[in-house]
């Protein structure tokens, strides 16, 4: 959880297992994005009300049998409801957006409302705020090329982006396996 210093609303990214250490916090705007094939939550039973936007897509980079990928029509999902958050956010608002680790989805995704929501400020700060509060994040790139497209920011953001998986990959052979298994071989490359 954040300060309210870059955006005027406190900010939480979060995975599934950290949803109840979250539910006194006063959370007002959620962004919740599950794989296709998930059962609701029930963690969200336990929080006050909120504004909530559920999405269903896998965590992949490419189009593959069988999976859901991120496409447009999510991210202008993501963007509108940012866009709603910050044109009317008040002293107290919290947003918290989770995907199932809150690694990659999530920290995409709260990359893109920051992005939006500060156009004065290099995209590059918004990813930073984001590794600032989650730094485990390795946001996926799919997410940040369609939204950065919509955004106008697609530049920026990619650039800053770069360092962010060259930092997190450090003596994270085990990651980088993962990543080359899972068919997200051009978040590797992304890296130079």
């Amino acid at each position: 959880m954040s300060l309210p210093s870059f955006v005027p609303y406190r900010l939480t990214v979060c995975g599934i297992q950290e949803l109840p250490s979250h539910a006194a916090a006063g959370v007002t705007h959620l962004v919740s994005i599950l794989d296709p094939t998930r059962e609701p939550l029930i963690e969200f039973d336990d929080y006050g009300p909120h504004d909530r936007i559920d999405l269903r897509f896998h965590d992949i980079v490419e189009e593959l049998p069988d999976q859901t990928a991120p496409v447009a029509r999510d991210l202008e999902n993501v963007l509108h409801f940012g866009r709603r958050l910050t044109d009317k956010a008040v002293a107290g608002d919290h947003l918290l957006v989770h995907c199932h680790m809150g690694i990659s989805r999530s920290t995409a995704a709260m990359t893109l409302i920051l992005a939006q929501a500060r156009p004065d400020r290099h995209a590059g700060e918004a990813l930073a705020e984001v590794v600032r509060i989650r730094p485990q994040a390795w946001p996926n790139l799919r997410m940040l090329e369609i939204g950065g497209d919509m955004l106008g920011r697609r530049a920026e953001l990619l650039e800053a982006l770069r360092e962010v998986y060259a930092k997190h990959a450090v003596g994270k052979p085990d990651w980088l396996r993962f990543l080359s298994e899972n068919h997200r071989g051009r978040e590797i490359a992304h890296m130079g």
